[in-house]
């Protein structure tokens, strides 16, 4: 067996084409940087989702803050907050945001106000909500 695959091999001819020995063809090139240029490109929009979302991450959580803050306010002044309505700006993280803050009747003790905090941003989409109950 040895020998007999030794005689084909002895029998093969090695062709080489100058032409072909080295590098790759234009075409070759072309449909590289094509494959190269489709990836990069699902790279930068996966990387502009990606700041896109931390963004809207970042301006709930500023929101929350602000909220938590009014409603602590709320808690810890010594005057209880008048019934109703009252609303206003805050700047937190150097982003404005506007709140809402309601005051109501607590339903189960006459001795309690329910004080809800709504927060959103200046064009009006709601990023958090706070409620606290507090005594009179």
């Amino acid at each position: 067996m040895k020998k007999l695959l030794f005689k084909l091999m002895q029998g093969a001819k090695c062709v080489s084409r100058p032409d072909l020995a080295n590098g790759f063809t234009l075409i070759e090139l072309l449909v590289a940087l094509a494959v190269f240029s489709l990836a990069a490109l699902a790279l930068i929009k996966l990387d502009t989702t990606t700041i896109r979302s931390s963004q809207a991450v970042s301006d709930k959580l500023m929101a929350r803050i602000v909220a938590n803050n009014l409603a602590i306010e709320a808690l810890t002044d010594p005057v209880s907050p008048t019934l109703g309505s009252g609303q206003g700006s805050a700047t937190n993280g150097g982003r404005n945001f506007l709140w809402v803050r309601n005051a109501t009747r607590g339903d189960v003790g006459a001795g309690l106000i329910r004080i809800d905090v709504a927060v959103s941003s200046t064009d009006g989409q709601s990023l958090a909500r706070q409620t606290v109950v507090r005594g009179l």
